[in-house]
């Protein structure tokens, strides 16, 4: 698989079914995630935190994440991580 990356943004409705959704879909095309949290969604970066331990949770353990700023980079690995 080529290591393609997609762009998301989390709006104002925060993390939704849609939204989980919606990323399990970037991933079957993409290896990584990009997601822009935007000012409408977010208080401070304790805010972008709890967003990315909450995508964390609802996706499962083959995935890890890394906050940089105000984006939460999503990765998907093979297997479980912990």
């Amino acid at each position: 698989m080529k290591r393609t990356i997609s762009n998301v943004q989390l709006g104002k409705q925060g993390i939704t079914e849609n939204f989980i959704f919606s990323l399990k879909n970037h991933f079957k095309n993409s290896e990584i995630i990009r997601i822009s949290v935007l000012k409408s969604a977010r208080k401070n970066k304790l805010h972008v935190k709890e967003f990315s331990e909450e995508i964390l949770k609802n996706l499962g353990k083959n995935y890890t994440s890394k906050i940089i700023g105000f984006v939460i980079v999503l990765k998907k690995w093979r297997k479980a991580r912990e």
